[in-house]
């Protein structure tokens, strides 16, 4: 069986004062066919499974490339028209296959182009033909559209948020695909459009018990995959919002009944299931408060200037709040300044200089704080750790302020382990506050090394309330912009008979 992957992968925040181009994807990550590492990255689970079924003999792989860039804003079209024709050319030279299988965000709008993934499933599709089995890979902060789903026979998410099930996802891809070309199964896709925007991390209930539940399902055999499509604020899409969907073996009737069961006990959660989100300077007063309840740190996330949604992750809101506020023994990062970083290297480990740091994409992110600073560390090529993958940094410094001591980075990311300030010299343990930019991904790893966790809404740059964000793209009905889109959706549905 010949079997063709690849990979093309971003999250487009359309709100964001950032661009994103092909230096983005090869500062990021890229890798030419065959080149891709032994560690998968968040959107390509499927390759390490697929490299070990071709090793056992049960395929024959041919790999694509792999791309990704970190979260931005519109992509040129120039861009996406090079990685498209790229993968396309590959798939062509690749010819005659069995399955193909792509390592996919979900998110990814480019100029002139609203719905990326869904022309390039519908390109794919035109090449290979009907009896050819595609699947593709999610990520639930993505969008769902039917030309998508027309296109594809197998679709799987991420079921957590954070992400830390990114490899099964992929595996559970390759595993659904390949039986499909084998005719051992005939999937039958059901998609339920739960028509509602919120935040929805899996880490905390009524989202844990919903997941355990998608779970208990399929180890049951009411579906061969279930998946929850969680929607992408920040993405000014047509297909915006929730949806679940729910994969069967040619059970239509029972896959549409059991997308739509979950579907409205997804709704049901609508503006209950994000965690407590606190004023900046109501967070840092109850980080004070609980500072000292343990030998272990209290951690701050501030969600919204999170790398991971598409901006710049230069606030310095609540870096500017500590320092005004006098306190020691914390850590932030970090903050994303490739300028400050070259001037750190410049001055080198254990020097002292006048530094202008963060504060520089846009003018609601905090202006830049300018202060004397010791760089405590200098790494080049600097990772942090994401289960498997390998985040880059790119160049970074470790600098302390005052009480204050912060990463500075070249590469943007958000947070996801404990490893981006130790990887830095910063010794956790001895903190008594860390602060992360990132809305949920961090907890896997910094839960177990936390005494609480706080979530700090610091209002910047995200497009953080779909209410206000003026979605141009968008005609359906969904929470919250209505409050019951599907009454409205029954009675135009009443009107039609």
């Amino acid at each position: 069986m010949r079997v063709f992957c690849a990979s093309i992968a971003t999250e487009t925040n359309t709100f964001s004062p950032l661009r994103t181009d092909l230096s983005d994807f090869t500062q990021s990550f890229y890798a030419p066919p065959g080149s891709h590492p032994e560690t998968p990255t968040l959107c390509t689970g499927i390759f390490p499974e697929l490299r070990r079924r071709a090793r056992g003999g049960e395929i024959e792989l041919i790999e694509g490339t792999a791309t990704w860039a970190e979260p931005g804003g519109l992509v040129n079209a120039k861009t996406w028209h090079h990685l498209r024709d790229e993968v396309l050319g590959q798939l062509r030279a690749a010819l005659p296959v069995d399955a193909v299988l792509l390592g996919l965000h979900g998110a990814m709008i480019a100029d002139g182009c609203l719905d990326c993934e869904g022309e390039l499933l519908k390109a794919v599709r035109e090449i290979v033909g009907p009896n050819t089995k595609i699947g593709a890979s999610f990520d639930p902060h993505s969008h769902l559209s039917e030309k998508r789903v027309m296109n594809a026979d197998v679709i799987t998410v991420f079921k957590e948020f954070p992400h830390t099930d990114f490899v099964e996802a992929g595996e559970a891809c390759v595993d659904l695909t390949l039986r499909a070309a084998r005719g051992e199964i005939s999937p039958h896709i059901s998609v339920f459009d739960v028509r509602m925007m919120d935040v929805l991390p899996t880490s905390q209930d009524p989202m844990r018990g919903f997941v355990d539940k998608m779970k208990a399902f399929e180890a049951a055999g009411e579906a061969l995959s279930i998946s929850t499509i969680h929607g992408f604020m920040a993405g000014d899409s047509p297909d915006l919002g929730a949806k679940i969907i729910v994969i069967t073996d040619s059970d239509a009737a029972h896959g549409d009944d059991l997308a739509q069961a979950l579907g409205h006990e997804l709704f049901s959660f609508r503006g209950r299931a994000r965690p407590e989100f606190l004023e900046p300077l109501d967070a840092l007063n109850k980080a004070q408060a609980l500072c000292g309840s343990s030998n272990k740190p209290v951690v701050i996330a501030d969600v919204w200037d999170n790398p991971g949604g598409g901006v710049a992750g230069d606030s310095t809101i609540l870096a500017r709040a500590v320092l005004e506020q006098g306190l020691q023994n914390v850590a932030l990062g970090t903050i994303w300044d490739p300028m400050a970083v070259r001037l750190c290297q410049a001055a080198g480990e254990g020097a002292s200089l006048e530094l202008r740091f963060g504060g520089k994409t846009s003018a609601r992110a905090g202006n830049p704080i300018d202060a004397t600073v010791e760089v405590l560390k200098i790494v080049p090529d600097a990772v942090q750790s994401f289960g498997a993958s390998i985040v880059p940094l790119g160049d970074s410094a470790a600098i302390r302020v005052d009480g204050l001591e912060v990463v500075l980075n070249s590469n943007r990311s958000q947070a996801f382990s404990p490893d981006l300030f130790t990887n830095m010299g910063i010794d956790i343990d001895e903190k008594d506050l860390l602060i992360v930019k990132s809305t949920n991904h961090f907890h896997g790893a910094f839960a177990p090394i936390a005494s609480h966790i706080l979530y700090a809404a610091v209002d910047g740059p995200y497009p953080n309330d779909p209410r206000i964000n003026g979605y141009r793209s968008l005609k359906r009905a969904i929470w919250p912009l209505v409050e019951n889109p599907h009454e409205i959706v029954s009675s135009e549905q009443q009107i039609r008979l």
